[in-house]
């Protein structure tokens, strides 16, 4: 396995998702800071290690399997965090939306590769501006006030909602591209 940038970021993002839930749960004052600090660097790192993997040629078999698991870990870590801080129904279902779409995509781009049709569920625009808009949710979230008299926790709260409703947009349209396979591997 050959270490490189691109997947020592993604392993920097694995060992700060422990980080993420000791600053989480520091005394108040600094504890928002720190947690929100983290999930930030670590988003970044999400979409610079894949930027530079491409750019210098430097994608890998061990790369392509860690980054989704890290970017997946490290988002579930931040929302069950955050219900825990904040067991409202509706964080709940949003919460449950987007952990249930990430394992059941995951098993469904598992089962794709094992038919030989892995690119039928290749990553989409769609999907790719749910994790954007999934990441600034968190992080405002973990903020957890409001700062200068703006809402941030309640603007990061309505862009989870949003991020939900994407989630299961994506979902659908991941679902949608590989019924046909699906149905075509069931008949005799």
């Amino acid at each position: 396995m050959l270490f490189n940038l691109p997947i020592v970021l993604t392993l920097v993002r694995v060992v700060a998702i422990p980080f993420l839930v000791l600053f989480f749960y520091l005394p108040a004052g600094v504890s928002a800071l720190l947690s929100a600090a983290l999930f930030a660097l670590a988003a970044i790192t999400d979409w610079l290690d894949g930027y530079l993997a491409r750019r210098w040629n430097q994608t890998s078999a061990f790369g392509a399997f860690l980054d989704p698991v890290a970017d997946k870990v490290l988002v579930a870590v931040a929302l069950i965090l955050l219900l825990q801080a904040d067991p409202r129904p509706l964080l709940a279902v949003a919460v449950a939306v987007i952990i249930g779409r990430e394992i059941t995509i995951s098993a469904l781009r598992e089962w794709m590769a094992e038919l030989g049709q892995r690119t039928s569920v290749a990553v989409t625009q769609v999907a790719k501006f749910k994790t954007t808009t999934q990441m600034l949710a968190i992080f405002f979230m973990l903020l957890r006030r409001s700062y200068g008299g703006l809402p941030i926790y309640e603007f990061g709260f309505a862009l989870l909602m949003v991020a939900a409703l994407l989630t299961i947009w994506s979902m659908a349209m991941y679902l949608r591209a590989a019924w046909p396979i699906i149905s075509e591997a069931d008949k005799p």
